[in-house]
Parts: C-alpha cells; sequence; structure tokens
C-alpha cells in the first residue's frame, strides 16, 4: 500500500474520532467506544501502511505489538481492542444490549485512548 493511502487511513481515523466525540456528547455510549476502536484501528493501520508493514487482522493490540510501538500505544489498544465485538452485539455480553451496559467514563476514557494512537500516527504520517 502506497504512502500517499496510509494518509488516507490516517484521515478517515481523524474524521471517525469526530464524529465519537460528538456519540458522547449525545451519550452514546457503546457506539463510542467502538467508534473509538475503529478510529484507532484506522491510525494504527496507516501507520502500518507508511511503514510498509504487512498487518492482518483487527487487532490494535497485535499490530501495535508486530510494529514494536511504545507501550503506551499497545496498552491504549489493549482496552481499545475490548470494544470491538462488545459495544454492538447483545450476545457478547451476558444479558441486556450493549448502550445498557457502557458508561460515560468508558466512552471518555475510549476518547481519550484513540487519540493517543492518532497522535502517533500524525507524527510520523504526516510530520
Amino acid at each position: 500500500m502506497s504512502k500517499e493511502r496510509a494518509k488516507d487511513w490516517l484521515q478517515q481515523a481523524q474524521n471517525d474520532i469526530l464524529f465519537a466525540q460528538e456519540g458522547l456528547k449525545l451519550q452514546f455510549y457503546s457506539q463510542t467506544c467502538f467508534l473509538c476502536q475503529q478510529a484507532a484501528e484506522k491510525a494504527i493501520k496507516s501507520l502500518a501502511y507508511f511503514r510498509d508493514y504487512e498487518i492482518r487482522g483487527h487487532s490494535i493490540t497485535i499490530i501495535a505489538k508486530s510494529m514494536k510501538i511504545n507501550s503506551e500505544v499497545e496498552r491504549a489498544g489493549r482496552i481499545l481492542d475490548l470494544y470491538y465485538i462488545s459495544t454492538r452485539y447483545p450476545d457478547a455480553l451476558p444479558g441486556g444490549a450493549p448502550f445498557e451496559f457502557f458508561t460515560k467514563e468508558q466512552a471518555t476514557e475510549a476518547l481519550e485512548l484513540a487519540n493517543i494512537i492518532i497522535a502517533k500516527a500524525i507524527e510520523e504520517v504526516t510530520p
């Protein structure tokens, strides 16, 4: 994948995080957590594409570890990876719909964590 396409991935991550910020304001906490995971995944993939690194899957943690990115990014990825399925599917939780389980605190933290990963990608992909 070209370095120019890496920028496209990063720009989409930045746009997704704006949508997540609005979701938080509107109290859509499970959706905000999911959007943050998606934005961070796109940002880490933009970094991988920029480095011409072969990637597979959707785990931010695995991608970050394989590229030997700093522990702060890995830590953020570990938490955000938890939101990939649990925030979307009612059968991922013991009972009830995801929107009933996720909190403002989780959504706020998810935004902060996603922004750590986006900042890392911006630093390298758009110097």
